[in-house]
């Protein structure tokens, strides 16, 4: 570990990863990486997760292709400083912001979107010029070698390394200083992490997650109330089976249209993973499974399961589970669900979600299913979350132009497109000053005529200021009072 990281040191100060070629050499290799090794990949995320192949490609590789893409076809304008307008007092004189690499920074992912969520944040800081180390989630052990064995065949091993290991690995890393860390996980390890880097003030990018609420205003759907319960199944089952930070976590409706959204909900989780719920992926691993059973046994929550709830230790599958008004004080109310049960909470009035939400801590993101566009104003203004979505779920984490993060609880700072690459970046502001002119007015001895002066450079431009000097001056020189 010592000598890995005094290597990337090395590497950084060499300023090899500062050029446009280098940056786009390693987005090319990693670009390359990814299409080579797809079917690679692709068992890899079926052994750990129990993915189909299609959902490696919609969640993890293709989303991966495309931000690369995006990344190569906008590094150059992202490297070009930017110029800026500069107050008229000071002329002449010129400004930009140059975008500057950190240095050697740390990846920390996650284990539900293993790849993804260890290569995404690599497009950002390899286009932004660091060097990186990646700490890849024990607890999907075939996509971690995998990383640990493919990327130094592809990317320069003297700038990108990975290290493998267990969480007393991840703490032996946080003990160094980096110059950015980067990391993917729950709220509980975040706290500890920002609580190592704080020895260092290393600045800090933190995606948490939380409990994403839905607001169903199921009165208002009319027609499209079919496409949205599909969405809202796809949002909570659909995506990890409900392992992700951006699933649905509990959904909030009218008491009195709470029995046909069920309804609905029942027959699509039918029609969608089959009667047996095998279309699913699997719980990641027995820690998350045990936890996901041990909620659905609590006694506070069994007397609200209206579907669902069975459970297969061997293969470490649970059936999509729907709860009823579960008590709020129960754990499955209290902490993030990441898994495949969907509490509902009836209110007597929609409006109501707004205060249900501002109650607890910020989430990730707010769902709201709704053609009311002043409900919709409503959780705009009057809530605060990472994102907010309408009418859709998790979509805008494939928006390259959307800045991906959380707020809060949920996280702090973001990433993805351009926002990647300033995640890892240090906006320079340089101010380049020429001699031509020069006022007495900045420097003592102060006197009254130099008083007035200041007073009025907050408030014209130079050129004004200069005429107003030269016409003050022709009436002779001021004296003190």
């Amino acid at each position: 570990m010592e000598a890995s990281i005094t290597e990337l040191r090395h590497t950084f100060r060499s300023g090899i990863t500062r050029s446009y070629s280098w940056r786009k050499s390693q987005l090319q290799s990693l670009s390359k990486l990814l299409s080579d090794n797809e079917h690679q990949c692709f068992q890899a995320l079926r052994q750990d997760l129990g993915k189909s192949n299609l959902e490696c490609y919609k969640d993890e590789i293709g989303p991966l292709k495309k931000s690369v893409d995006y990344a190569l076809s906008h590094l150059k304008d992202w490297m070009n400083p930017k110029k800026v307008g500069i107050p008229m007092i000071f002329f002449p004189s010129k400004g930009e912001i140059k975008s500057e690499p950190f240095g050697l920074v740390l990846i920390i992912s996650s284990w539900n979107f293993p790849f993804n969520l260890a290569l995404e944040p690599l497009i950002g800081a390899l286009a932004a010029g660091n060097t990186v180390v990646i700490k890849p989630s024990e607890y999907a052990q075939a996509c971690s070698s995998f990383l640990a064995d493919t990327l130094p065949l592809y990317l320069d091993k003297m700038a990108v390394k990975v290290i493998e290991g267990d969480a007393d690995t991840t703490q032996q890393l946080l003990q160094y200083k980096w110059d950015k860390i980067f990391f993917t996980g729950s709220p509980r390890v975040g706290r500890l992490v920002m609580s190592e880097a704080a020895k260092h003030l290393t600045p800090v990018t933190l995606e948490l997650g939380g409990k994403c609420p839905v607001i169903f205003d199921f009165g208002s759907m009319s027609s499209d109330i079919q496409v949205a319960v599909k969405r809202v199944a796809s949002g909570k089952w659909g995506v990890c089976s409900g392992q992700a930070c951006l699933a649905i976590d509990y959904l909030l409706v009218e008491e009195k249209f709470a029995s046909p959204l069920i309804d609905l909900l029942k027959g699509t989780i039918n029609k969608l993973y089959g009667e047996n719920s095998r279309n699913i992926p699997r719980m990641a691993n027995k820690r998350n499974f045990g936890r996901l059973q041990k909620l659905l046994e609590d006694p506070l929550v069994a007397d609200s399961v209206i579907h669902g709830g069975s459970v297969d230790e061997e293969n470490l599958h649970i059936e999509p589970t729907i709860l009823l008004n579960p008590p709020l004080n129960s754990e499955v109310m209290a902490d993030e669900i990441f898994g495949p049960i969907l509490p509902i909470i009836t209110l007597n009035n929609i409006l109501e979600s707004i205060e249900f939400i501002n109650s607890r801590p910020k989430p990730l993101t707010i769902y709201a299913f709704t053609h009311n566009e002043a409900l919709k104003d409503r959780i705009s203004t009057e809530t605060s979350s990472g994102s907010i979505v309408f009418n859709d779920v998790i979509i805008h984490f494939l928006c390259d132009e959307l800045p991906f993060g959380g707020v809060g609880q949920s996280g702090t700072g973001s990433y993805h497109g351009k926002y990647s690459f300033d995640a890892f970046s240090h906006e320079k502001p340089v101010l380049d000053r020429g001699f031509l002119l020069e006022l007495d007015a900045r420097y003592p001895p102060w006197n009254a005529f130099k008083m007035e002066f200041v007073r009025l450079a907050y408030k014209l431009n130079y050129f004004g200021l200069l005429l107003l000097f030269l016409g003050l001056r022709s009436y002779g020189s001021y004296n003190d009072h």
